[in-house]
């Protein structure tokens, strides 16, 4: 009985199986083999496979190296290979070390990371109370040191701190919670960016000297609260007041002398709302600290319960805000302050509160409107919709939430649809500046942050292995918003019909009179007094320091710009204005494959779904 297997070469492969012998019984019986199964003449592979004696016409000459036996030749020729290759290697080495070289090793940086630089910058000179040493704004020293101390029983002990909020010396702390929020987002979304353009530390600690101030104006010790402070400083001239305050007077912070007062509230569910969302983001931000991490997020509890608890507009009622930083609902904060307190705790309640859809109704999300879809320090409705659209499109939770996430996940499709220029929703300036607000002044503040959340969008559908969305029946790519995101901060950093950047120091033609009083009055031992500034305010000198980052109010609906310190419908910047800058500059800065970080806004929260039950038990008849 034989059986046949292949024969790599082609042919049977006979195997005997009769044929038992052992390797040494066949090795030991070659010699006898019958010399007539080989009188066919072989090719050399055949040859190597018969291991008898075979004639050899010529003795080949062999080198012994000790350990193995190999034929001289192949010892010449591998040891020839081994010296002409290296003495190749040596030669290229030489000329390569010889050769002029370009260094390539780090690309340079681009616009929008120099740019990051300076905007961040705005933010050290807009610091009150004691300036650390590594402040680098040469100009800018120690201000409002007294604020807030001296009133007894009080609940806060001082107000020392935190932020100035634009070309004046007041604090408001509704719009610079906005910034803090805003600034603690880009981080928890773009950390390896900030990382690469060597910000991350810096921003960190701008965020926590925000933060710290926010700590120290309600009783952040308190599970409830019923006050906190709204404000301090006061710039109400109307009415021909001639009362020294942060309006009437021009005068460096430094020098203040005049008394500034500490506006409180006990119904102002918007502002604690978004002191909340300020908290509970930093909170994530410095979630490896954890003592610090968990004070914030006490805090943000706190505030939170008294903004639900104690219901009201804080801007209602007459009140100096209603002036300056009127707040039109606390609906959209609600949203915004929820859905923060989720990511930061974890905790299902919040987010069962932001997805209400009798919240969302009230704050407007069903319905569209002129400014439906502008991201600003007083409507925050688009970006807590972009930030719950987050949520599904990575984690899926499913019912009950589900329905209202998909709602806000369309609305926020649609609102990227609606800052293309496609669509007529927006008007444009003929050098292509998007009016978001419809051609009033100061347009740049939401520009900024419609480009941070269109970058932001199309960061989170790559994310997700989406290329795009669709705006009605078309699909668009997610390249069609950063290419939005890009003309809009182009335009702001100079491809304007003006040629001028609107952020200060940044390019060579830049706003010289920017309307700031520290900016203005030169630092030379001189006191000047609240109306001895005044001749500062009314020169057609440049600004004697230069504002670094600070990102002015911005063109008109024509283009046009009036580099005049007195028109702060033009030269004025903002802290909230420059914290949307940032966040779209982060975003669009560096390579565009570093993208979002998917997962630290989640490290709180819990795995979407309980662990499945064990399986029944099989069915019996």
């Amino acid at each position: 009985m034989s059986m046949y297997g292949r024969d790599p070469w082609g042919g049977p492969l006979e195997i005997n199986a009769a044929d038992s012998a052992t390797d040494d019984d066949r090795s030991r019986n070659l010699n006898d083999m019958d010399r007539a199964a080989l009188s066919r003449p072989l090719d050399e592979t055949q040859q190597s496979w018969l291991l008898g004696p075979a004639e050899q016409k010529k003795k080949k000459k062999y080198v012994d190296l000790g350990c193995i036996i190999v034929s001289r030749k192949i010892f010449v020729w591998t040891v020839g290979s081994i010296v002409a290759a290296a003495l190749l290697v040596g030669f290229i080495t030489l000329i390569v070390k010889t050769v002029p070289r370009h260094h390539h090793s780090h690309a340079p940086a681009d616009n929008y990371t120099l740019a990051l630089h300076k905007a961040l910058m705005f933010f050290n000179a807009q610091r009150s109370g004691k300036i650390p040493k590594h402040n680098n704004v040469s100009w800018r020293g120690s201000s409002g040191l007294s604020d807030g101390k001296g009133k007894q029983g009080s609940f806060y002990k001082d107000l020392v701190g935190g932020y100035y909020d634009a070309g004046d010396a007041i604090k408001f702390h509704f719009p610079a919670s906005f910034a803090m929020t805003m600034l603690s987002w880009s981080v928890i979304e773009y950390s390896a960016k900030y990382e690469a353009a060597g910000e991350l530390n810096h921003v960190k600690e701008l965020i926590k000297w925000g933060s710290d101030y926010f700590l120290k104006t309600f009783n952040s010790s308190a599970d409830t609260i019923d006050r906190i402070v709204a404000q301090v400083g006061s710039g109400d001239t109307s009415g021909g007041s001639t009362t020294p305050n942060d309006h009437y007077c021009w005068m460096r912070p430094e020098d203040i002398d005049y008394e500034r007062p500490v506006i409180e509230c006990s119904s102002c569910s918007d502002l604690a709302a978004e002191m909340a969302a300020a908290l509970a983001s930093a909170s994530i931000v410095f979630k490896d600290n954890k003592a610090y991490s968990q004070k914030l997020v006490h805090g943000a509890k706190t505030l939170f319960k008294f903004a639900r608890e104690q219901r009201g507009r804080y801007s209602a009622g007459g009140s100096e805000a209603a002036i300056f930083y009127n707040s039109t609902s606390y609906w959209d904060e609600f949203i915004w302050g929820g859905a923060w307190l989720y990511y930061a705790t974890g905790n299902n309640t919040y987010l069962q509160l932001a997805t209400m859809p009798g919240l969302a109704k009230h704050a407007g999300a069903f319905w569209g409107g002129p400014d439906y879809g502008v991201l600003s320090w007083d409507n925050k409705l688009a970006g807590a919709q972009l930030l719950l659209s987050r949520l599904r499109l990575f984690l899926s939770p499913g019912y009950p939430y589900e329905e209202i996430l998909r709602t806000f996940h369309n609305q926020t499709s649609i609102i990227m649809c609606s800052y293309l220029p496609i669509f007529t929703k927006f008007n444009r300036t003929k050098g292509g500046m998007i009016e978001l607000n419809h051609g009033r002044p100061q347009p740049l503040q939401y520009t900024v942050n419609a480009a941070f959340l269109a970058t932001l969008y199309s960061d989170y559908l790559e994310a997700a292995d989406t290329p795009g969305w669709y705006c009605g029946p078309n699909f668009y790519s997610t390249d069609v918003l950063r290419d939005f995101a890009k003309t809009q901060i182009d335009y702001i950093l100079g491809k304007n019909p003006r040629k001028m950047s609107y952020i200060v120091g940044f390019g060579n033609h830049y706003p010289k009179h920017v309307h700031h009083r520290g900016a203005s009055i030169p630092k030379n031992k001189i006191r000047y007094n609240c109306k001895g500034g005044w001749k500062w305010r009314d020169t057609s000198k440049p600004n004697p320091n230069t504002l670094v980052g600070a990102m002015v109010a911005g063109p008109d609906r024509h283009d046009g710009f009036h580099d005049v310190r007195t028109n702060y419908n033009y030269t004025e910047p903002t802290i909230a204005g420059n914290a949307g800058l940032v966040a779209a500059l982060v975003a669009l800065s560096g390579e565009k494959t570093t993208g979002i970080d998917k997962n630290t806004i989640f490290s709180a929260v819990p795995p979407m779904f309980p662990t499945p039950p064990p399986p029944p038990a099989p069915w019996k008849p």
